[in-house]
């Protein structure tokens, strides 16, 4: 899934890098061409009929927020959306209650609870409304221009490799690094509006371990973004990660997402994601 995600309570120790190069003597990942890659992976991930029938899924968990001042980090796909419905990161840690819903159709709905009030942030494919009382905003907002570009850059519900070259885009392998100790593919995916985006796979599992996010700005300049995921269960035949974590290159605190449920095939009707009149 994207991988999902879209996701505050314990401080994180800081981070080794992602990446490590040069002066590691374990032994390489066999070669492998990008197409074998992203077999392997809709195989380990329940392979590609499983993930055919699912046409709508919904998860609920908490996100991890807070610690300072500094504005939430976007996380991709669900994520992203989700952290722009909220203003700041809570200057103290808490747990913030999730619900996001998926279909197919690109349709997003995601809701956070913080201090008895729920953001919403809403995608139905084309266009994209959000309602955030965190800042006071009590009325219904359209995206803008650049939130509409990012949330159409997303991939659907099934992530960015499985049937890729339907779907119009292109995937190259662009080396293998390591991922938290771990040797993994690192595969470009190129989409039919020009659109890059990296994906490692972990070179054991062939799950996906990491997916580049959108550069975030602070302190006047961009800084890469990177989500992580671990945890991975089986939910109806689909092996779905449930646990995200993402990280700001050069910030010390990561934002972590914890599922606790997930359903595949809820009834979720279109007025779900349909902006209020």
């Amino acid at each position: 899934m994207r991988p999902v995600h879209l996701f505050c309570a314990v401080s994180l120790l800081a981070f080794l890098p992602a990446s490590m190069a040069g002066a590691d003597t374990k032994a390489q990942p066999a070669r492998i061409s990008a197409a074998e890659i992203v077999a392997k992976n809709i195989a380990a991930r329940g392979g590609a009929s499983a993930w055919h029938a699912l046409q709508t899924l919904e998860m609920k968990g908490k996100m991890e927020a807070g610690g300072n001042q500094r504005a939430g980090v976007p996380i991709p796909g669900e994520t992203k959306v989700a952290m722009n419905a909220m203003p700041t990161r809570p200057k103290d840690q808490v747990q913030l209650p999730f619900l996001m819903d998926l279909k197919r159709g690109h349709k997003q709905r995601v809701e956070i609870e913080f201090k008895g009030q729920t953001a919403v942030q809403v995608y139905d494919g084309s266009n994209g409304w959000k309602l955030r009382p965190f800042l006071n905003r009590r009325e219904v907002e359209k995206f803008s221009p650049e939130e509409l570009r990012a949330a159409s850059a997303d991939s659907d519900i099934d992530g960015y490799l499985l049937d890729y070259s339907a779907k119009g885009s292109k995937v190259e392998l662009d080396g293998t690094e390591e991922v938290d100790g771990r040797k993994a593919y690192k595969l470009k995916v190129t989409d039919r509006n020009a659109n890059t985006r990296h994906v490692w796979v972990d070179a054991e599992t062939f799950l996906e371990a990491k997916i580049e996010g959108s550069p975030r700005r602070l302190d006047g300049r961009y800084h890469p973004v990177a989500t992580y995921f671990h945890d991975y269960r089986t939910v109806n035949g689909l092996v779905m990660p449930y646990q995200l974590e993402t990280r700001v290159e050069g910030v010390r605190d990561t934002e972590k997402i914890t599922i606790e449920s997930i359903v595949a095939n809820p009834k979720l009707d279109d007025s779900r994601f349909a902006m209020p009149r």
